[in-house]
């Protein structure tokens, strides 16, 4: 499983990217979730999905409702786990960049670009972008918990 070095490592899950440009014309915030097309963080797995730690995509056949979007899950159990407690399964920030919502606005996510800090989901737009946040979690988790109120509320 994939996990910042010095973290403790809960889930996976990961989504595709897009440019940012297009990203906020097609994405909406649904309840508070980065959505589009109705799908929450682009279909991909919101639970633990693997004990090595890749990419998995969600199916249409194990779905559930929340917060205005409709999460795929890749198997019915994860779909019952995340039933019953969304709001720890679902990724930090509402599945938006974790590096973007520290420097103060929204952007999507890639499914390469992700960490798992103390059992929670982060995202990122980019590997790039990644690197930068790697540079200073702490910090970048501190900024988006100050940053994140203001932009949810958008």
């Amino acid at each position: 499983m994939r996990t910042h070095p010095t973290r403790h490592a809960l889930c996976a899950g990961l989504c595709a990217s897009v440019t940012v440009a297009n990203a906020r014309a097609k994405a909406a915030t649904s309840g508070r979730w980065f959505v589009e097309d109705g799908v929450a963080i682009r279909g991909t797995e919101p639970v633990a999905c693997s004990a090595d730690g890749r990419r998995m995509a969600g199916r249409a056949a194990f779905t559930h409702a929340w917060q205005g979007g409709t999460w795929r899950c890749a198997t019915a159990a994860n779909r019952g786990a995340f039933a019953a407690d969304p709001a720890r399964c679902a990724p930090a920030r509402s599945g938006f960049c974790a590096w973007a919502v520290a420097e103060g606005y929204t952007a999507p996510i890639d499914p390469a670009a992700w960490w798992i800090v103390q059992g929670r989901l982060y995202l990122n737009y980019n590997r790039t972008i990644q690197r930068r946040w790697d540079r200073d979690i702490a910090g970048s988790i501190r900024r988006a918990e100050t940053n994140w109120p203001r932009l949810a509320a958008r």
